[in-house]
Order: C-alpha cells, then sequence, then structure tokens
C-alpha cells in the first residue's frame, strides 16, 4: 500500500549512535488530534502535517499520509495542539539495505528519554541491531510520541 510506515521502535542504551550520525534535525511536533493521530511537525526549516491512523491489520503497518506545509501555517496550527509538544535532536544513522536509524533525543519535559526507530519494506525484513540498541519497544502505546 502505497501510503504504509511498517516501523521498528527500541530504547537506546548508549549514546555512542552519535560517532555514526550523518545528519541531526531540530524538531517540535504537536498533536491536533489522537485518534486518528494528526500531527504538526517542524523539522529544522520545513514543516509537515501527518495523519496516521491505527495498525491497518494484526502487525506493525500503519497508515501514513504527509504532506509538506508552510512553516508559518504550521507554527499557527502549534497554537491549536493539544498540551504537550514535544522537543526532540533527531539524529539520522545509515544501516544496511539503504535503511537508516532515527534516534530522536528528547529535550524538556522529556528529558533523558531517547528512543530509536528502523522504518522497514516488509514486517519480516531482518536487520542488524547495533550495539547501543536496547529493549524493543514497537507496538507499546506509552512510547508513541502521541501519548508521551
Amino acid at each position: 500500500m502505497k501510503n504504509t510506515e511498517i516501523e521498528r521502535k527500541f530504547l537506546v542504551r548508549s549514546m555512542s549512535f552519535m560517532d555514526e550520525a550523518s545528519e541531526s534535525h531540530q524538531i517540535e511536533q504537536g498533536y491536533l488530534s489522537k485518534s486518528p493521530t494528526i500531527r504538526v511537525r517542524i523539522r529544522d526549516q520545513q514543516a509537515f502535517l501527518t495523519i496516521k491512523s491505527s495498525r491497518l491489520r494484526e502487525g506493525i503497518a500503519k497508515f501514513e499520509w504527509e504532506k509538506e506545509i508552510d512553516v508559518a501555517d504550521a507554527q499557527e496550527l502549534m497554537q491549536l495542539c493539544l498540551p504537550g509538544v514535544i522537543s526532540k535532536t533527531r539524529y539520522i544513522i545509515p544501516c544496511a539495505n539503504g535503511r537508516k536509524w532515527e534516534v530522536d533525543v528528547f529535550h524538556g519535559r522529556l528529558e533523558g528519554r531517547v528512543l530509536a526507530e528502523l522504518e522497514l519494506g516488509d514486517e519480516n525484513e531482518s536487520f542488524e541491531r547495533p550495539d547501543w540498541l536496547g529493549e524493543e519497544v514497537t507496538g507499546m502505546p506509552q512510547y508513541y510520541n502521541a501519548n508521551m
């Protein structure tokens, strides 16, 4: 399906991933709705509106629709978001098969939380686990950004 996201999420046990990072981005994001998830995100000098569903079926695949929007519009929409806007730095770590780890280091009220995500092409796709990767938390609602 064109608008499908298949993602695995993990806790991070070591900050050594920073030595492997090829880039980083400052992100502010807020939520207009949690069901379905409607997110406004400002990443560096770009902004996006995203709609995500819960699981499409048994497994980890979700519907995800995302469009780039004007930063000024995103800033206005942020004023309408539910309490708890998230601030984080996202580090990109290249890995095998052209995939990349996205490691989020949270700031503010979530300071100390560090999560890694890997988007896959298939739910059963295998991947290498770097040494800094901790416990898998895929599917655990308390680790969804919208619930933090």
